[in-house]
């Protein structure tokens, strides 16, 4: 049966839009399937989301074209700062300090607005040879068989491949079709999600503040007076919170701020997301699999939520293309299980680990205080502990895919 393409890929957030233009350059015809508007995410104005890109998942943005288009608009991350606080009293005497002097690689990572990102995607996807996108079309259905599989949009359209990819999320529909299972749990905590201006310069730093009722980073934007914040609280806090008018909203954040870096005002819309963490049973099917959200969602600390995706994404890719120029089936499950092998204990050691983060330090015990904090100076205190941890956030430690080890495939 004649195939539309060798990979669907549903899914256009970013993980999909990445999948596609790497396995596109290995050679492999793709259809990315997108159920938003392309055009109009392309297009969207600032409203304060943003992403923290480790190295590793700027060198695959360079080797699947999209860096390019981006770096103009990004944010060296140049230092992190992470601490215990309480509201109003500021962070505790013992913390830990990155900075980016001590990594050969340079900046530790950066700071790239949401619409940029896409907005860079979509410009590379325009111009790639091999890929469709297929946008503002959702998938209602999937069929697979021996030769491959095939999925049916809202408009009626039918569209056949060889291979599979859900990267929808973290109620990813591929997945459920598939049958593929979810286990996890919730936080009892929700993200709220702004950006704010300020008087200060942020000079590249980026903050996290671990608080009794969930962490809160505070994440430097271009142009050195905005930033992105990612603040956690207790769900009726949250909601309660979401609630306020934008004057109340200050009120509740500023003892959580601070003031070092002046005074503050928002600058974006205001968003919140539920907190929890989910893991898929199973990363593959014969003809199926799972990548970034749709495989594993974890907590916001630290920012690795993308960059785990994009792990996901030249690792699929490598194995995808390297079993194509040997002749092998590509969506057999002997083949998608070597990708299976290679993502799951990384980012499901990643995603508890985030886990006992932010239980030891979402409360405001005593004990578990001084002994983290302690923890966090001795860390500081510890110049090889200290890279060690460093090399880690940045993604450079591992069995890494070729593409974010900035190594053609």
């Amino acid at each position: 049966m004649e195939h539309d393409a060798d990979i669907l890929i549903v899914g256009g957030g970013l993980n999909g839009p990445a999948l596609g233009l790497a396995l596109a350059r290995g050679g492999l015809r793709v259809a990315v399937i997108d159920a938003r508007p392309a055009q109009a995410r392309g297009e969207a104005g600032f409203d304060g989301r943003a992403y923290a890109l480790a190295i590793a998942s700027k060198r695959l943005l360079s080797a699947i074209g999209v860096w390019d288009g981006l770096e103009a608009k990004v944010q060296p991350i140049l230092k992190i700062k992470a601490s215990d606080g309480r509201p109003g009293e500021g962070p505790a005497p013992f913390f830990l300090t990155f900075d980016h002097a001590e990594l050969e690689e340079g900046p530790m990572g950066f700071m790239a607005e949401d619409r940029h990102l896409y907005a860079a995607c979509l410009s590379a996807m325009e111009t790639a040879p091999g890929l469709e996108l297929i946008s503002g079309q959702s998938v209602v259905s999937q069929q697979i068989d021996a030769q491959g599989v095939s999925v049916a949009l809202a408009s009626g359209r039918v569209l056949r491949g060889r291979v599979l990819v859900g990267c929808d999320g973290r109620t990813s529909g591929v997945a459920q079709r598939a049958g593929i299972r979810r286990q996890g749990w919730g936080y009892g905590q929700t993200a709220l999600v702004t950006a704010v201006h300020h008087d200060r310069n942020h000079e590249g730093t980026a903050h996290q503040y671990f608080m009794p009722s969930g962490p809160l980073a505070i994440l430097p934007l271009p142009g050195g007076h905005h930033s992105s914040i990612v603040w956690s609280e207790a769900e009726k806090t949250a909601q309660a919170v979401q609630a306020l008018d934008d004057a109340g909203y200050l009120a509740a954040l500023r003892p959580r701020f601070g003031d070092f870096l002046g005074e503050i005002s928002l600058a974006g819309a205001r968003f919140t997301y539920p907190l929890n963490l989910t893991l898929a049973e199973s990363f593959v099917r014969p003809r199926v699999a799972l990548v970034g959200d749709a495989a594993h969602g974890v907590h916001p600390i630290a920012g690795q939520g993308l960059n785990l995706g994009f792990r996901d994404v030249g690792a699929l890719a490598e194995v995808l293309i390297l079993a194509a120029r040997r002749g092998e089936d590509i969506g057999a499950v002997d083949v998608l299980e070597r990708y299976e092998r290679w993502r799951r204990f990384d980012s499901t050691a990643l995603a508890l680990g985030m886990d006992g983060v932010n239980k030891l330090f979402s409360n405001d015990n005593p004990i578990l205080r001084a002994g983290r904090d302690l923890g966090l100076g001795l860390v500081n205190a510890v110049p090889g502990l200290r890279r060690g941890f460093m090399r880690q956030a940045a993604g450079l430690q591992g069995e890494l895919p070729k593409l974010l080890a900035g190594l053609p495939i």
